[in-house]
């Protein structure tokens, strides 16, 4: 793949310091795949300038109309599938199937919003005013600000741009600055598909330079990232009305009982947990386990681990690729470090890997770690290809364990027990709970969003996930006649 030099879609003004942040390869640092814009404060303010004219178009625009564009920009994505995925693995790291299925995925999103189209807009209300009707008219908010991380850089974008357009928004599109490639991508593929100008502009640079450009004029925010960075919003944005949707951290747990089916939980426990090096908001992070099976089930997670091949995404035999960038990597193996000194047992895993092949990539081993809840590993996200077991003596010892965090984004219960799976479900603090499924893996059209920490009360996916983007007009008309 050749370097890629780009300019965020829909940007037409010339740039006048020409800075260019580099994209690497988290493969190999040393290589890099591509550059974009280091935007400056007056580039963004004009893009808003561009993104309000474009609102105003749009807003216009018939919403069969809309969903026409998003049905194009779906086939156009689907037919480049290949092109997409690379994109992503080079500078992202995921492996190509990991890739293809965010490529594909994101496709679904846009299609299933299209659909709304054709789905109820609005109520008619009873009045009891003489001769008058009243309804509910559903409006976009205006302009969204959507700050994307580097973990999801297409479906991220996705499940925020689907709603946000077909309601008739305009958006201004924070890519990471590790994963902005994608992102002009996926813009491209909307301009190709007949997205007017200024609806949709990607922007890029380094948010230490452009943070207060980016949150003077949105009439909404939606974030996915940190919890740092989702408190830094919420203060920053609480007295000016501007709505703000938050999709942060998360500690995941599996509670496996002992009546469970371990092979299963083991094969499902491992991919939830390594898959996309644990680079998921929604992976397995913390397993807690029945004592009287906690053994047996451990020795079926080492023979998992063992069959991962780690190495570079692009390559047919990979199945766990780098993390996103080096820094992280470190990060990373600081948790584990940290872990270690705290008296935890590293059962497998615990470093970089070893050869020359893989010297150069910010690569971590898949890391299966005995933990004590006192402990940090238990509490602290850790984001990358780590798992922290501990064991409980029966259900309710496991429900107060799995409830011990403040996050609350996904849990999941192994057992063929209705009963313990019924109360799992009604007593799990978490957005998402599954049963004998993992913590990851949720569908474009389900509701997805955490308790607690984890996120705020605007869900996104599904039908829920389009009330952030709307506002509601009640509308009164006495007739004459």
């Amino acid at each position: 793949m050749t370097k890629r030099r780009v300019q965020p879609a829909a940007v037409a003004f010339e740039r006048k310091l020409g800075l260019m942040l580099e994209v690497r390869d988290p493969a190999d640092v040393r290589s890099v795949v591509g550059e974009v814009p280091e935007m400056t404060a007056a580039e963004v303010a004009a893009a808003y300038s561009r993104a309000r004219a474009g609102f105003a178009t749009w807003r216009r625009t018939g919403v069969l109309d809309r969903a026409a564009v998003l049905a194009r920009c779906a086939g156009l994505i689907r037919a480049r599938l290949d092109d997409g995925a690379t994109i992503v693995v080079r500078e992202n790291g995921k492996t190509r199937a990991e890739a293809r299925v965010e490529v594909t995925k994101t496709a679904d999103f846009l299609d299933y919003y299209a659909s709304f189209a054709r789905q109820p807009w609005g109520e008619l209300l009873a009045d009891a005013r003489p001769g008058t009707q009243t309804s509910i008219r559903v409006e976009p908010v205006g302009v969204v600000l959507a700050i994307c991380p580097w973990n999801d850089p297409l479906i991220t974008p996705a499940r925020k741009l689907g709603p946000a357009l077909i309601a008739g928004n305009a958006v201004l599109l924070k890519a990471a600055s590790q994963t902005p490639l994608i992102a002009t991508w996926v813009a491209s593929r909307f301009a190709e598909a007949g997205l007017p100008d200024g609806v949709l502009q990607v922007i890029t640079g380094r948010n230490s330079e452009i943070s207060d450009a980016l949150l003077a004029e949105p009439d909404a925010v939606t974030f996915t990232g940190s919890n740092q960075v989702g408190g830094y919003l919420r203060r920053t944005l609480a007295d000016r009305n501007v709505r703000l949707q938050g999709e942060l951290g998360g500690k995941n747990v599996s509670v496996v009982l002992a009546d469970a089916d371990l092979d299963m939980a083991a094969a499902t426990i491992a991919s939830a947990a390594f898959a996309q090096a644990g680079q998921r908001c929604t992976a397995t992070s913390r397993l807690i386990v029945e004592a009287s099976v906690a053994a047996a089930l451990t020795e079926r997670l080492r023979a998992q681990v063992a069959e991962i091949v780690v190495g570079p995404g692009l390559d047919p035999g990979t199945t766990m690729g780098p993390l996103s960038y080096a820094a992280h990597r470190d990060g990373v193996l600081e948790h584990i470090e940290l872990a270690r000194k705290e008296g935890a047992e590293v059962i497998v895993g615990g470093a970089r890997p070893d050869g020359a092949a893989l010297e150069h990539g910010c690569y971590v081993e898949p890391t299966l770690i005995n933990v004590t809840p006192a402990q940090s590993l238990w509490r602290e996200e850790v984001f990358g290809p780590v798992l922290a077991i501990t064991t409980a003596t029966e259900f309710d010892d496991a429900v107060r364990l799995a409830n011990d965090t403040t996050f609350g984004l996904a849990a999941a219960v192994f057992t063929n027990s209705l009963a313990a799976s019924t109360r799992f479900i009604d007593l799990a603090e978490a957005g998402q709970v599954a049963v004998n499924l993992p913590t990851a893996g949720w569908d474009v059209h389900h509701p997805f969003g955490g308790f607690r920490d984890s996120g705020s009360a605007f869900k996104e996916q599904g039908a829920p996930g389009i009330r952030f983007y709307t506002r509601i007009k009640t509308a009164a008309v006495r007739s004459q006649w």
